[in-house]
């Protein structure tokens, strides 16, 4: 299937490239040959991840994420799984008041937040520097709503993920 096609099918789910990011960005990380020889495997891979070219720091698509697990160092990293999770939603503000607290050290964590009117606080399991999971699909399943759900693609210690209905996802 042609790039370009791809990228049509995916268009039709909500996920487009970012504005500014071109088909001359995807081809640059990966000939157009691998993209077509397996059809949707690698761009989507590529959607969830950063343009490997100058300017530096711009997304493919902020609505799928390639979430690396092992990622948890310091206070506000949980703050900004919760940012990133609501972008992928593409629900920038439904969730507000976001804080966290992360000691590696001492094996304390907390997350707490407010959506929808209601407080959530969350007492965070640490694992080093791996985010923890349960808490990650807490987040999840406050964000779901109206027949969309996160869905992912494993990729090693990281998941690539994305947010759509049940005919979307299939």
């Amino acid at each position: 299937m042609k790039l370009e096609q791809q990228l049509e099918k995916l268009a039709e789910l909500g996920l487009t490239l970012n504005e500014g990011v071109t088909v001359d960005d995807l081809l640059y990380s990966l000939p157009r040959e691998a993209y077509e020889e397996k059809p949707f495997g690698y761009l989507l891979s590529i959607f969830g991840a950063s343009v490997e070219r100058e300017p530096w720091g711009r997304a493919v698509c902020a609505r799928v994420w390639n979430f690396d697990t092992e990622c948890i160092y310091q206070t506000g990293d949980y703050v900004n799984i919760v940012k990133r999770l609501c972008l992928v939603a593409n629900k920038p503000d439904l969730i507000t008041d976001i804080e966290d607290y992360v000691n590696i050290e001492s094996e304390e964590a907390w997350l707490k937040y407010k959506i929808n009117g209601k407080q959530r606080n969350f007492t965070i399991e640490v694992d080093n520097d791996w985010a923890d999971t349960l808490t990650i699909s807490y987040i999840m399943d406050d964000i779901e709503s109206d027949g969309f759900h996160f869905y992912y693609i494993d990729n090693g210690q990281a998941m690539i993920l994305f947010y759509l209905n049940e005919t979307g996802a299939s």
